[in-house]
């Protein structure tokens, strides 16, 4: 059974550490240290005559666990860190190593902040005296993430917290404690509330399909010219007019029901022979020549009145939807049929 490892000191640690990796590594260590941290342990490595295998190895392995925590905060922050090590190491070895780092976690009182959007920071910043919000900034853990923040801030905020945080000499330590054990408390409430799922394609969609024609036709113009892939993904969430043709001849029974008789005519003005055709072969013959007569002789229309009769034989086919007696299947392309019509 190997014997126990002792318990090491900080300087002691460090002193193994710079004798295991021999003169060249110690000495690029030490370019890191002031005159004070040389000193010491320039004496501690000469106390240290011979180092067992065992013993360099324990202080090896814990540099090396010590060194990944403090990657995993870099990369995500302290939970991100411990829930990654408590995988690796398990719970125990997690927070041993994670108190090791207390020292470095102390000095950035915000460190749980790394892995957050600037988004989620200003979302909770946003009713903070501007005081606080400069001293948010001045003790983030990167200046990345700061500049991030600063830059969804307004101008008139930006040129205000720059100065708070240029004349800021000191800050009381438990009062920037407070503010970040307050934030850190709230900020998951923050998020929760903040960064509900709005807005997005399914959005716009619903509000298309309880729009009036031209207003339908204006916006999805506009995507079509400056973004044609989404115009694609909203047309294949909307029912338009022209997904009439694609529905099953009992379902346009259904709508023709619905529908103003004097509205055909006006909505099947300038529309594609599919349409047409589809609405003509589910009427009875004589209501088809009618409406083909009618059609025929109509005078020219202005585009906003056929938009409008359009409109309503949409919104008779979104109010039979609404009521359950319609089911569209919606898909890529549009409306790909009718399913489950009762």
């Amino acid at each position: 059974m190997a014997p126990p490892v002792p318990v090491l000191s900080g300087r002691r640690k460090a002193a193994i550490l710079c004798v295991a990796i021999g003169q060249d590594e110690a000495a690029q260590i030490f370019k890191y240290l002031n005159d004070d941290q040389v000193e010491m342990l320039t004496i501690e490595m000469a106390r240290t005559v011979a180092v067992a295998p065992e013993l360099s190895g324990v202080v090896l392995e814990e540099v090396l666990e010590t060194a990944a925590a403090h990657g995993y905060m870099q990369e995500g922050g302290l939970k991100y860190a411990r829930e990654v090590l408590e995988r690796a190491v398990g719970k125990a070895r997690a927070q041993e190593i994670l108190n090791r780092l207390a020292v470095v976690i102390e000095s950035s009182p915000f460190e749980f902040l790394r892995g957050s959007p600037a988004e989620q920071i200003v979302a909770f910043l946003r009713n903070e005296h501007p005081q606080t919000i400069a001293l948010v900034l001045a003790y983030l853990p990167s200046n990345e993430l700061a500049a991030r923040v600063m830059e969804q801030l307004s101008p008139e905020q930006q040129t205000d917290i720059a100065t708070r945080i240029a004349l800021m000499t000191q800050a009381s330590p438990e009062v920037v404690k407070e503010i970040a054990s307050v934030m850190e408390q709230r900020l998951e409430s923050v998020i929760r509330h903040e960064y509900q799922e709005v807005g997005g394609v399914g959005s716009l969609a619903q509000i298309l399909n309880s729009s009036d024609r031209a207003t339908e036709q204006n916006i999805l113009n506009f995507l079509t010219d400056s973004d044609p892939e989404l115009a694609d993904e909203v047309r294949s969430r909307l029912f338009t007019f022209e997904d009439i043709a694609s529905l099953d001849d009992r379902a346009i029974q259904m709508i023709l029901k619905e529908v103003d008789a004097k509205d055909l005519p006006l909505a099947l003005r300038g529309t594609s022979p599919d349409v047409s055709e589809k609405i003509l072969q589910n009427m009875s013959q004589r209501g088809a020549e009618m409406l083909r007569e009618e059609m025929e002789y109509m005078p020219p229309q202005r585009k906003r009145v056929v938009e409008e009769a359009q409109s309503k034989v949409v919104a008779a086919v979104r109010k039979l939807e609404d009521s359950g007696a319609l089911v569209l299947a919606r898909g890529e392309g549009g409306a790909d049929g009718a399913d489950g019509v009762i």
